[in-house]
């Protein structure tokens, strides 16, 4: 921090948090993203409508998964949260 400049300023950065039940299998994916709920579930409505074979998702690491839509069981979105970073005195 340079002197005389207080604090060092807050940043946000907002994100959801993913949950897909796999049919078939005991494990869940669980992962968070940092696009919206609502282009969330656009894109995964968007999947389910056209038939697509798959449905891709990012997470806020860099991480993408393929994810076979027949083998969906369930997906569940969770609100977008807020998260505070850096420091404030």
């Amino acid at each position: 921090m340079r002197p005389g400049t207080g604090a060092r300023k807050c940043e946000r950065g907002s994100h959801v948090e993913i949950r897909i039940g796999i049919a078939n299998t005991g494990r869940e994916l669980n992962f968070e993203t940092n696009e919206s709920s609502a282009d969330v579930k656009q894109t995964i409505a968007g999947a389910l409508d056209t038939g697509a074979t798959h449905i891709t998702l990012a997470d806020n690491k860099g991480n993408n998964y393929i994810v076979p839509t027949a083998s969906l069981a369930y997906i569940e979105l969770g609100t977008e949260e807020s998260r505070r970073v850096g420091f404030v005195a």
